[in-house]
């Protein structure tokens, strides 16, 4: 199984990656997963190298609770809070780029109290990225620094290093099945969901229809709306996080969890719209 304490050697291959001037191929495309005509020669090579990455971290995905703990709203005398311990620590993690120039990142990584919601520990790190944004390949601009951050809590056996990562992205949401909260959790091997403001536009899938599935009479006092493709995959779960809220979120799957037990715990964490991790990782970068 792949651990966090091998990141390092990874965050090397991407970091230190760079793009040459393109060279136009326009044939022999059609078989290669996110090649584009119009693709550089070296872009499309990269996009095929990810795609493989991809496919193999894929692989190691766990789409079912595969946790030891319990939430902290289960009875403490039920059977299962008797065998298995509760939830204590929850990191939200999130990057953002500066308007100015967009290869300088602000990664972050908050860790809650799951019994209180309240910020116990904050790690945080300003650099500079090689990697371009590739649509379908954010992870491998954007993990290599979030996943650092966890490695260095974890190598120094840090007392609020989170049991759950909650992440500012997709997870099975994603147009190959495997967004940023999947590359994460597979990675740093923990339970991860993921938590959309927008609909990643897969499948068929269509914001202005989910919101309108909301609108309607015997869907208008409902939470949640699953959101199910043309395919028939169910690829998460759109939800009305807070009373009043018009705007669902929208939860995936990351890894070592059920959609059912993602959707209890967004809906757990959530005072407003958006769940108290994610929300508070976002004030931590304005303070930066």
């Amino acid at each position: 199984m792949l651990d966090v304490c091998c990141v390092g050697a990874w965050i090397a291959t991407y970091l230190d990656h760079s793009f040459a001037s393109p060279v136009r191929i326009t044939r022999g495309m059609d078989n290669i997963p996110g090649v584009e005509e119009g693709d550089g020669c070296e872009l499309m090579l990269q996009k095929q190298e990810w795609a493989r990455t991809q496919d193999m971290l894929k692989s190691k995905l766990i789409l079912e609770d595969d946790f030891g703990w319990h939430l902290p709203s289960m009875g403490s005398n039920s059977d299962e809070s008797n065998t298995r311990g509760k939830l204590k620590y929850i990191g939200g993690l999130d990057i953002s780029f500066l308007k100015e120039d967009p290869s300088m990142a602000c990664a972050a990584v908050v860790v809650l109290d799951a019994d209180t919601l309240e910020v116990v520990h904050e790690e945080f790190d300003v650099v500079q990225l090689q990697v371009p944004y590739i649509p379908g390949f954010l992870a491998f601009r954007e993990a290599p620094v979030l996943l650092g951050l966890l490695k260095k809590m974890k190598t120094q056996n840090h007392h609020f290093y989170p049991q759950l990562l909650m992440v500012d992205g997709n997870g099975l949401l994603h147009p190959r099945g495997f967004g940023l909260a999947c590359h994460l959790g597979v990675l740093a091997d923990l339970p991860t969901i993921g938590v959309g403001k927008n609909l990643h536009h897969v499948d068929g899938l269509n914001q202005s229809e989910v919101r309108r599935q909301f609108e309607v009479k015997e869907n208008s006092n409902k939470e949640l709306v699953l959101l199910i493709g043309q395919s028939g995959t169910t690829w998460g779960a759109a939800m009305r996080s807070c009373p009043g809220s018009l705007k669902p979120i929208y939860i995936s799957v990351g890894h070592r969890i059920s959609l059912d037990s993602a959707t209890e715990i967004v809906k757990f964490c959530s005072n407003y719209r958006v769940p108290e991790p994610i929300r508070q990782v976002e004030f931590c970068k304005q303070y930066v």
